[in-house]
This record gives C-alpha cells, sequence and structure tokens, in this order.
C-alpha cells in the first residue's frame, strides 16, 4: 500500500530513531491541537449561553425598573404607552424581545404587534407572586434565555410583568464566527510543529552518523575498555545473584579472585556487608562499608526494571582519603564555631567571676573535658596583680566538667602555685602551656605531689593553661585539662586555646574596669551617706542602702538622712538622684548637704523643696556652662540633673508628721493595729523642673506607728515586669503586719521585694514613732509686759524642781527671762512660752513677729544688748524658726545625767 498511511506506518516500523521520534512527534501535535479546538468550541457554546442569560436578565430588570413603568401598566392604555420604550430598549440591548404583560401573563408590548394581547409563552406564576424566573425555551428563532421580573407599586403589589429573552445563537455567533481563524491558527502551529520536528529529527540523525550492528559492535569495545579503566569499581549481578562482571578497580577494592564469575556474592569472600547489598535486591546510595583498611561507598541499582534481564549493577568508590579530609574539615568549622559563640556567650556582664564562669561552661565538653578558671585576689576587686609576672596565690573562681567529682580544686579556693608549675610559668611568661602527657609527672606535680596522682589516677592525662591576657596585662591563668577524650592535646589545639581565652580575657579585663569603678563610686557614695544616726527619744529608726550590682547598672544616687530639729522633732529625708556612676554619687552628696544646711534654718517642707529646687536649676546650669566649653562629657554636651526628695518633720509632742515630695513615691504608714496605708501626700515635680509649687500633707501618727521612706528602686523590677504599682501594692502587704520592730521590717520588706541582682539602689527607711508624755512639757501664755518677765521665771522654777532639775534651775530661768525679755520689748503678742525635757531641756519662746532676733557685742555704755550674747554663753544652741502666726526663738541647755 502505497497511500499516506504507508508511508506513516514505514516511518513507524523503521528502525532509524530519528524516524520513529520524528512519527511520534507529529502524532502528539496533531492530538493536542484537534483536543484544544474541540474544548475551545465546547466553552464557546457554554460562554454562549451564559452571556444569553446575562443579557436576560439584565434588560428585564433595568425595563421593570423604568421611571413611570407602574403609572404606563395601570393606565388607561397601557400598551400605546409602554411598546415604544420596549422596542427602543429591545434594539438598544440587542435581545430578540422585550414583553410588558400584565400579572396574568397577557401581552401589553412585542416586537410582532399583531401578538399583543396574546397570553405569554412562558412561565410567568412565580414573576406574578412576586418572584423571578429563568428560563430556556425552544423559541421560533432556536433556543432562547428568558426572565420574568414582577413590577410592583408602592405598596408592594404585582401590576405587571416584563421578560426579556434573547436567543442563544445570537450571543454564540461571535465565537462561531471566529472558529475559522481558529482552525487556521492549528493549522499553522501543525506545520510549525512539523517543522520543529523535523528539524529535531534530521540533527538527531546527523548526532548519530546512521551506525549500522558493525559500528555499535565497535562501540561495545570501547565500552568495555573504559569500564575496565575508570577509577570506580563495577560489579554486575544476575536475578539468582551471581557475579557476571567485574571490572579491573572492583577487583582491586575487593580482593576478587581471578574466578570470581560466576560464582554467588556470599562465596566471593568480600565484605559481608557488601554482599548483603548484592543480594537485598533494594537499590542504595553510597552506603559505606569497610573492606580491610578502605572506607567504601556502595551504590547500587536493579536493572529489571524496564523489562531488561533481572540483576543488579553496584558501583563501588574508594572514600578513605575523602573521609580524612572531612574529618579535619569538621574539626576546622567545630573550632571556628567555637570561637564565634565565644564572642556571644562570652562577657555578657560585667562580673568577673561570672564572665570566668561562662569561659568554663562554654570550652566544656567541646574542647575539653574539665575547664577551672584561676585569678589573683586583686583582679577580683577590680585592680592589676600587684608584682607583675611573680604572682603565685591565686584563687580558683570558676570550675565546669562533665562529672564533679574530680579531685581538682573546687572553686574559692587560693592556691599557691610554685615556680616551675604550668600555671606559675604561664602567668609569668604570658604564653601557653602544653603538658601532652601528664602521665610522664616532669615537674608538673612538684605543685601537689599527692593530688597530682590522685589526678592521672582519675583519668586526666593533658592539659594546656593560657594565661589571661588582655591590654598588657596578665589577670589569671585558664586550665584546660582532658581524660575522657583519649587523644591529648596538641600544638593545634594550644593555638585554638590561645584565641579562645584572649576573646575571654578582654571581657574578664572590662568586668575588672567595671569592678573597679563600681568599687569606687561604692566607696564615695558610703562616704558621702550617714554612717550612724543620732539617738532620738521621738523615733526608732532601722534603714537599708543597698547599691546596685556591678554590671546591673551601677551604683546610682540614692540617699537618706535623719536629721534632729530642735523641739525634740526629727526631720526624715530620702532621695533619688537620676543615674548611675561617679557623677550620680557627687551629686547626691551635694543635695544631701544642702539639705542638711536648709534644714538648720527649719524650714517648712514645702519650703526647703524650693530651696531645693533651685539649687538644683542652678547646678544644672553650671553644668550646662562647663559643657558648652567642652569639659562636659568631652563634647560639650548639656548634662541635666534629675533628682527626686520627700521631706517629713516629726513632732513628737503633737504626734503630727509634715511632709512634702517632689517628684519621689509616697512614704507608706504602718498604724499600730497592722493596717498599712499611703497617705495622700501631694506630688510635685522633680527638682530642678521649676515652675510649681510644692504643698505639705499633716498626718497624725499615733505612738507605735511605722513610718517607711523609700526609694522606687524597691519597687521596680525589670525582670519580672514589676512596675511601681504592682511594687506598691506588694509592699503594702508585706507591711501589713503588728508588732514587727523597724528592723524586722527592714528584712521582710527587703526580702519580699528586692531581686536577687537589682538594677537600681535601694534605699529604705522605717521609723517606729514615740510621744513625749504631758507630764514632759509645759506651756505659758504671756501677757507683753514687763512685769510678767518674773512670773514666768517663777513658773519655771517650780516646774524644773517638779522634774527634778534644781541644779539647772538658775540657768534655765536665766535663759528663759532672757528669751521672754526680748520677746515683750522687740515683738508683738501673742507671746508663748514652752518647756519641754528631753535629752536635753529645750526653752520656745514664741510671738507674732517675724522679726528674728541678731546676736550683738555690746559696748560698756550700752543699756542693753547682751540678752542674747548671755543665751548663747549659756546654751547648747539657739536659734529661730518661722511659722504662721510668727516665729518662735528656741535655745537648749544639756542635762548632765542622773546616777542610777
Amino acid at each position: 500500500m502505497a497511500g499516506p498511511f504507508g508511508r506513516w506506518r514505514s516511518l513507524l516500523s523503521s528502525r532509524a530513531v530519528a524516524s520513529q521520534v520524528f512519527a511520534l512527534q507529529v502524532a502528539v501535535v496533531v492530538l493536542l491541537i484537534v483536543a484544544t479546538v474541540v474544548a475551545l468550541v465546547l466553552q464557546s457554546r457554554t460562554d454562549g449561553e451564559r452571556e444569553a442569560r446575562q443579557r436576560a436578565v439584565a434588560v428585564a430588570e433595568t425595563f421593570a425598573r423604568t421611571p413611570g413603568m407602574v403609572d404606563s401598566l395601570t393606565g388607561s392604555e397601557p400598551s400605546a404607552d409602554l411598546q415604544p420604550s420596549a422596542e427602543e430598549l429591545r434594539t438598544a440591548s440587542g435581545v430578540d424581545y422585550v414583553v410588558a404583560m400584565t400579572p396574568d401573563g397577557r401581552r401589553l408590548t412585542h416586537p410582532e404587534p399583531q401578538r399583543i394581547g396574546r397570553p405569554f409563552a412562558g412561565t410567568v406564576a412565580p414573576a406574578a407572586a412576586g418572584g423571578t424566573v429563568t428560563e430556556t425555551v425552544a423559541g421560533t428563532l432556536g433556543p432562547a434565555v428568558q426572565h420574568v421580573v414582577p413590577v410592583t407599586d408602592a405598596k408592594g403589589r404585582v401590576v405587571g410583568l416584563v421578560a426579556a429573552g434573547v436567543t442563544i445563537e445570537r450571543v454564540s455567533g461571535v465565537v462561531e464566527e471566529q472558529l475559522p481563524v481558529l482552525f487556521g491558527a492549528a493549522a499553522a502551529a501543525l506545520g510549525l510543529a512539523t517543522a520543529g520536528t523535523a528539524l529535531v529529527s534530521r540533527r538527531l540523525r546527523h548526532q548519530t552518523h546512521g551506525l549500522g550492528p558493525a559500528e555499535m559492535s565497535r562501540m561495545y569495545e570501547h565500552h568495555d575498555a573504559v569500564l575496565h579503566a575508570v577509577r570506580e569499581g563495577v560489579l554486575i549481578v544476575d536475578g539468582e545473584h551471581r557475579l557476571l562482571l567485574a571490572n579491573d578497580e572492583a577487583r582491586r577494592l575487593l580482593g576478587l579472585p581471578p574466578d570470581a564469575e560466576g560464582r554467588h556474592a556470599r562465596d566471593l569472600g568480600i565484605d559481608p556487608g557488601v554482599a548483603r547489598l548484592l543480594e537485598s535486591g533494594q537499590p542504595v546510595t553510597d552506603r559505606v562499608h569497610t573492606a580491610g583498611e578502605r572506607q567504601l561507598a556502595v551504590s547500587v541499582r536493579l536493572t529489571g526494571g524496564d523489562g531488561g534481564p533481572p540483576g543488579a549493577v553496584a558501583t563501588l568508590r574508594d572514600t578513605t582519603e575523602l573521609r580524612l579530609v572531612s574529618g579535619r574539615a569538621d574539626v576546622a568549622q567545630g573550632r571556628l564555631k567555637l570561637l564565634y559563640d565565644a564572642g556571644v556567650e562570652v562577657g555578657t556582664t560585667l562580673d568577673v567571676v561570672r564572665t570566668s564562669e561562662e569561659l568554663a561552661r562554654l570550652a566544656v565538653p567541646r574542647f575539653a573535658d574539665f575547664v577551672t578558671v584561676d585569678l589573683p585576689d586583686a583582679v577580683l576587686r577590680g585592680e592589676e596583680p600587684a608584682g607583675g609576672g611573680h604572682v603565685r596565690h591565686m584563687r580558683r573562681v570558676a570550675y565546669a566538667g562533665i562529672r564533679d567529682d574530680t579531685p581538682l580544686h573546687p572553686p574559692g579556693t587560693l592556691i599557691r602555685f610554685v615556680p616551675d608549675t604550668p600555671q606559675a610559668r604561664g602567668f609569668a611568661t604570658g604564653r601557653a602551656v602544653l603538658e601532652a602527657d601528664m602521665t610522664a609527672f616532669d615537674g608538673w606535680q612538684q605543685q601537689e605531689p599527692a593530688r597530682a596522682r590522685q589526678l592521672v589516677e582519675y583519668g586526666i592525662h593533658s592539659m594546656i593553661v593560657a594565661p589571661l591576657r588582655a591590654r598588657g596585662v596578665i589577670m589569671g591563668v585558664a586550665t584546660f585539662w582532658r581524660a575522657d577524650e583519649p587523644e591529648s592535646f596538641d600544638d593545634g589545639d594550644v593555638s585554638l586555646a590561645e584565641e579562645l581565652v584572649a576573646r575571654a580575657a578582654v571581657s574578664i579585663d572590662n568586668a575588672r574596669r567595671y569592678t573597679r569603678e563600681h568599687a569606687m563610686a561604692v566607696t564615695l557614695q558610703r562616704s558621702l551617706l550617714p554612717r550612724s544616726l543620732p539617738e532620738h527619744t521621738a523615733l526608732d529608726i532601722a534603714h537599708r542602702y543597698l547599691p546596685a550590682q556591678a554590671g546591673r547598672g551601677g551604683v546610682g544616687g540614692d540617699w537618706f538622712d535623719v536629721i534632729p530639729l530642735p523641739g525634740s522633732r526629727v526631720a526624715l529625708v530620702v532621695g533619688d538622684v537620676v543615674g548611675h556612676g561617679v557623677r550620680a554619687a557627687a551629686t547626691m552628696g551635694r543635695l544631701r548637704t544642702a539639705v542638711h544646711n536648709f534644714s538648720t534654718l527649719d524650714l517648712a517642707p514645702d519650703e526647703l523643696l524650693w530651696h531645693m529646687d533651685e539649687l538644683v536649676s542652678r547646678i544644672d546650669q553650671e553644668e550646662s556652662g562647663e559643657g558648652d566649653a567642652g569639659s562636659v562629657d568631652g563634647g560639650g554636651a548639656t548634662a541635666i540633673t534629675g533628682a527626686t526628695c520627700l521631706y517629713a518633720v516629726y513632732d513628737p509632742v503633737s504626734g503630727v508628721c509634715t511632709m512634702a515630695r517632689a517628684g519621689h513615691v509616697g512614704p507608706a504608714v504602718v498604724y499600730p493595729d497592722g493596717r498599712a496605708v499611703f497617705p495622700g501626700v501631694p506630688a510635685g515635680p522633680p527638682l530642678g523642673l521649676g515652675g510649681l509649687p510644692f504643698e505639705t500633707a499633716d498626718v497624725r501618727l499615733p505612738e507605735g506607728s511605722s513610718l517607711v521612706l523609700y526609694t522606687d528602686g524597691l519597687l521596680e523590677d525589670r525582670d519580672r515586669d514589676r512596675d511601681i504599682d504592682e511594687g506598691m501594692e506588694l509592699l503594702g502587704r508585706t507591711l501589713a503586719q503588728a508588732g514587727r520592730t523597724p528592723e524586722e521590717t527592714c528584712r521582710t520588706v527587703l526580702d519580699a521585694l528586692l531581686p536577687e541582682r537589682p538594677r537600681d539602689d535601694v534605699a529604705l527607711v522605717v521609723a517606729r514613732t514615740r510621744r513625749l508624755s504631758a507630764d514632759r512639757t509645759a506651756a505659758w501664755d504671756v501677757p507683753p509686759e514687763p512685769a510678767a518677765v518674773g512670773r514666768v521665771r517663777a513658773q519655771a522654777g517650780r516646774t524644773l524642781e517638779g522634774w527634778g532639775l534644781v541644779e539647772e534651775a538658775f540657768t534655765a530661768e536665766l535663759i528663759l527671762g532672757e528669751l521672754v525679755t526680748n520677746a515683750i520689748r522687740h515683738a508683738a503678742a501673742p507671746i508663748r512660752v514652752r518647756l519641754i525635757r528631753d535629752r536635753s531641756l529645750i526653752f520656745e519662746v514664741g510671738d507674732g513677729s517675724s522679726t528674728a532676733p541678731h546676736l550683738r557685742l555690746a559696748t560698756e555704755t550700752d543699756e542693753g544688748g547682751r540678752g542674747l550674747f548671755l543665751v548663747s554663753q549659756l546654751a547648747e544652741r539657739w536659734g529661730t524658726r518661722y511659722t504662721g502666726e510668727g516665729k518662735v526663738v528656741w535655745a537648749e541647755l544639756p542635762l548632765r545625767p542622773r546616777p542610777r
């Protein structure tokens, strides 16, 4: 048969690979084109029906909602009104008909006027009930889609129906018109694909060079030669696991005998693992097995999967040298990772001991089995080791190991290293020392011979001592020990140890320097804080000051003070300077001194805080001026001093405590029954802001109440996400207990609120109140007449006699007489005298004048001017304080202790 089918059959039956590929590719292209055309035609039909439905719905809905539609349907001539509009809409929208009808389906409009008045050919009942109808009908022009919608009046009643219809052929005609173009494109694609296939086939025929059987035989011979020349072993076994072929490399790697072909895999004398792979019938990739001293990577592929003869082909690669190189690369990568981790994990805090512990933990077990770090005590204090490289005594500050039962000295032990030990030599020379074989006992054991034998018996066999050196200072040594790892340390390990310790040494040196600065700041601050508090009759006081831990913020500017005032009163002060370090401590000292100076003027708490505010503002101005000159922070930066303060004055006679605060947290009061409250002391602005006044609050404290003053470092805890409000709530619960002494209250509060490593300073003052009984005070009103002086002196004498102060009566009457005389002569009424017997005898003369008396030296001819001079000579101290009604001139006469 010589027709076209005959030519295709000849092509498919041809032995030429290029011809078969050509025929198959053409057939595939034809099938794809036919399938594409059929799919597009079917899709066009579906799209046409969908388009017809959407167009009918849109036209019907539009016409039904045309303005005036309801009036036309209910009018006298609906057909005459609606027919023109319906035809106009039909023509514009491209549908076949637009029909308006009555609710019972009688046509009012139609493209063919003779059909007006006839029943509508379709379903109208759902639309007459208020719904819609979309259906496909067989019309005179072919299948059509029509949509019927109701027309309702304002009351929702259906007054008419509107239907729109379009034939599917009208919509799909556009697509069908494009079919010739589509078929033309398909024919063009077929032609291009056939041409491309022909070119590919020609290229394939060109590349195979038309090889015949003889040529293929020669190619096989060449393949066989290559098979035996490659440096990869090849084994071929049949379905019964007998060896069919083994190339020369496989014979060499496995040590096969000359007559190996034909033997079963298990009888070849090869590695049992390799024999099991050949018998398993499972594909394997790069399975490593040992053959003598070689490491072989074995891969197995099956040959019977595509209808070929059953069996398997195995390839063998010698990976012994590759594994050695890979092992070295893994070691190098591990060391680089260790050094990287050292930069991240060592030195996370500015603490010498903590940094040493981080170094020890990092190296175990990745580099050594045990690690110890030894430092001189001077380094722990933040100083440089004394004596240069001849330090012998070092303290073990860090230990880490895979076990804890070693004979090594535990942390905290002070060790004296003899000169010949590796630790002493490393510290003296600044170079690492390697003891590769500790079992040789070549001098390292002189430190402690008995302990040295215990270390060797424990299994420790080598060590490296690396000095901790940074910025030219040797601060100690780190010792790395090996026990479970069989390989001893070598020179490569020494280099790694030096690099590892060098990175840690910088962090330790930074921590050492910070420790020194922190110690200096702590020393400065403690020297500025009160070392001991004076004894007071009015208060029983306990206090605590705790600086922040080094590396957690450092020393800040918190302070407190207890200042005795005239009239047995006591001032309690607590404050906080923003910031940390020496500058904050120095500023705190200036403010504490200022509070002392202002308190000698016996100012009210709000007035004292006003003066403190002015002082802080002046400090800011001074430091700002220095900053402009370039002496502050090295660059002219303006330093702003922020500070808070709480000032309270307690009067044991009245039991009233007057308080004012400048940006500080409010105090707490614990009443004798155990109730803990936070009195509402008005909050003023922090010191230095200015512009707003300070206000005072008076709180009456029953005897036995406790006044608790503190700084915000007691309340906040950023490690536990505790803010000030939560801290105050916890403080209130902690304080709410009766019967505790101030010391017990301090301990309980710190245990409950203070974290293990505080970030901020904490100042805490607990003062339990006492009252002066009524029999220890006396008061009189004095009329403004000279004759009253004698009566006051007589009353005072009788009072002192009742108190048992007969020996002090003359001096007391003289002092009181001079003070009352000055008030009568130079001041204004009302004049009032008060005597208080405390640790000293206190005289208070109040008047209505705000003019303060001044001490002056009278001449021989002056008649007066000697009263205050006598008072200053007889009294221990005297002064003036102002009140809301005037002033009070006071004096104190020391009392001699009475024999018991």
